[in-house]
């Protein structure tokens, strides 16, 4: 019992879509343990958070139901402070032809996380394309990176 109050913090019963929880031939221990999950392919497993915890989360590319498809991108972690949303800043160079060289720019993504994952900030993400899961979130985490030594370097070189 101490584990479903746990689990139900919204208003709204959360519970996932693929698990009947009414069954009156199962017992009611066999049915609390029973969890769906799902591999979202592209060569990234399953984190063992997702398969053996009991958060609930709709948006969860692994336990919900939202599909990865498009672009699969890599960024630096730049703020973790908002419930289940990170911001990922993608650093890249833009050439300018009249000089002939370079310039650093940066772009800004918002993209859900998983329960399944601890995210903090320098650490290194990489997110898959969903479907839009809010007015600004396209993205979902698919693997976590430990934060790389050297803080204030440009990524590509």
């Amino acid at each position: 019992m101490a584990t479903e109050l746990t689990v139900q913090h919204e208003r709204a019963f959360l519970k996932q879509p693929h698990i009947f929880l009414n069954s009156k031939s199962a017992t009611k221990k066999s049915i609390r343990d029973r969890r769906w999950y799902k591999d979202v392919g592209l060569g990234f497993k399953t984190p063992k958070e997702a398969i053996q915890g009991n958060y609930i989360d709709k948006k969860c590319p692994f336990t919900g139901m939202v599909s990865i498809r498009g672009r699969i991108l890599t960024g630096v972690v730049v703020s973790a402070k908002m419930h289940r949303t990170i911001i990922v800043r993608r650093e890249y160079l833009h050439f300018i032809p009249k000089y002939q060289r370079y310039e650093k720019r940066h772009k800004n993504l918002a993209a859900h996380v998983s329960p399944a994952f601890r995210v903090q900030e320098g650490d290194v993400v990489t997110v898959g394309q969903c479907r839009p899961l809010s007015k600004t979130v396209r993205f979902n985490v698919l693997k976590v990176s430990a934060a790389s030594g050297a803080s204030k370097k440009f990524a590509k070189f």
